[in-house]
């Protein structure tokens, strides 16, 4: 009787074990697929934060670049104003340096417009006062700060795709350590459980890291 109900007790185990190898292989297989598409993804955003990372580059070059041409040009309105002031200019020359003087001006806030739009962006500024094309299009410029603000949601969200990644691969191995202890369902539950949990908390990290991407 004795060894009877040991036989029972030992199929019931075997039963137990391979239910539970079944279960873990499913979900090894199920989170595993997650990790993969996860990765897809990631790799996009990173493609994107890269690209946004460039831009910011690209326009705080192409600001600098107005920036001098406006230093420049302020240099000069003060030389011809000085010029003017003086005595050394023949009356019939005056009104060549004030046409100077005038289109210096004109250029300065010409610069100072193109500045805060290469800046801030088409988008943040009245369409009357687009003074920066882009190929040839006005209203077109991302700006600086829009580049920036970018990079950022793309790092925030290939962060969360990273952390979601990391509770996949914790997940997977402890459904492959659930397979590898095949004697001890018990303990195969206790692993099937833990993966379950680690694998939705990647799977709510992956979503959130979605959600707040641009």
């Amino acid at each position: 009787m004795s060894q009877k109900n040991t036989n029972i007790k030992t199929v019931e185990v075997s039963v137990a074990s391979e239910k539970a190898e079944a279960i873990g292989g499913v979900l090894i297989a199920f989170f595993a697929a997650l990790m993969a598409i996860s990765q897809m993804i990631n790799g996009e955003f990173e493609e994107e934060m890269m690209i946004a990372h460039n831009r910011v580059v690209n326009y705080s070059s192409w600001y600098q670049s107005k920036s001098i041409k406006e230093s420049l040009k302020e240099s000069e309105l003060d030389y011809l104003e000085a010029l003017l002031q003086t005595n050394l200019i023949a009356e019939e020359n005056k009104s060549t340096i004030i046409a100077s003087i005038n289109s210096s001006k004109e250029k300065i806030s010409k610069y100072d417009a193109e500045k805060k739009e290469i800046l801030v962006g088409s988008a943040n500024i009245p369409k009357e006062k687009w003074t920066q094309d882009l190929d040839g299009e006005l209203g077109k410029i991302v700006g600086v700060k829009e580049w920036e603000e970018l990079a950022k949601q793309y790092d925030d969200a290939t962060k969360k795709f990273d952390i979601a990644m990391l509770f996949f691969q914790i997940s997977i191995v402890l459904g492959a350590v659930c397979i590898i202890i095949y004697d001890s369902p018990k303990l195969q539950k206790s692993f099937i459980v833990l993966m379950v949990i680690f694998g939705i908390t990647g799977t709510i990290t992956a979503i959130y890291g979605y959600m707040i991407a641009p």
